[in-house]
């Protein structure tokens, strides 16, 4: 019977006995082998309810719940805008007050202006005293008695202008505390048929509208302070 024939030894067979040997020697000198692996945790049973329950409360413990009896999780601020708009209301009725006052007020002075002058004018010479002022007073404006603290000329202006420089003299003279001026307002000689439009319009704005409220009586002036073309205006303190 014929002999087997020993095998070749392949690349492989010095490697496995290299590992052997290393094997050996690390046994021999007391080196622990390797850990195996963590084997996975267990998988945990499900919680019971009442488990699930005592956990809850743990977690809730000493939080303080919201108070929902005002129908909001959180209690907003309350703005009363009530007052305002009274307030603003208010102050309209009372601003409205006053400029009807106003209104009224000089409505009455336009009405009543006749009223609280005595006017007279022949058509040379024109005045005028307010109805609580002495006849003695007027007498002593015409003659010319009263020192004269300041002078208005209107020549050349038209209407419209000099009834507005008059009423702005006037105010201006009285807030200075003066009390008697003169105004010339012309003879109207170089006027169409020589009529004065100023002439005939001196005594209503004196005894009416803005400029009476600062008159007390006014009187043609002498003829060396203007004569026809002039008047004496007493004002009032």
């Amino acid at each position: 019977m014929a002999q087997k024939k020993p095998k070749k030894a392949g690349p492989f067979d010095a490697l496995a006995t290299l590992k052997q040997e290393l094997a050996k020697q690390e046994a021999a000198a007391g080196h622990p082998k390797k850990a195996p692996p963590p084997q996975p945790a267990p998988k945990r049973a499900p919680e019971t309810p009442e488990e699930e329950a005592l956990m809850l409360h743990r977690l809730l413990s000493g939080v303080t719940p919201l108070d929902r009896s005002k129908g909001s999780r959180v209690p907003k601020q309350k703005v009363d805008r009530s007052e305002a708009v009274e307030r603003r209301a208010k102050q309209g009725a009372e601003l409205l007050a006053q400029e009807r006052e106003a209104v009224h007020e000089h409505l009455r002075t336009l009405v009543e202006g006749r009223e609280r002058f005595e006017v007279s004018d022949d058509g040379h010479f024109v005045e005028g005293r307010r109805v609580d002022v002495p006849t003695e007073t007027l007498r002593k404006l015409r003659r010319g008695t009263f020192p004269i603290d300041g002078r208005l000329d209107l020549h050349g202006m038209a209407a419209g202008e000099a009834r507005k420089q008059l009423e702005l003299f006037l105010r201006t003279m009285r807030a200075r505390g003066e009390r008697c001026v003169i105004v010339i307002h012309g003879k109207g000689e170089h006027s169409p048929q020589g009529l004065g439009v100023l002439r005939g319009e001196i005594a209503a704005w004196l005894s009416q509208g803005p400029s009476s409220e600062h008159v007390t009586a006014f009187a043609t002036a002498r003829d060396m302070d203007g004569g026809e073309g002039a008047v004496y205006v007493l004002l009032r303190r």
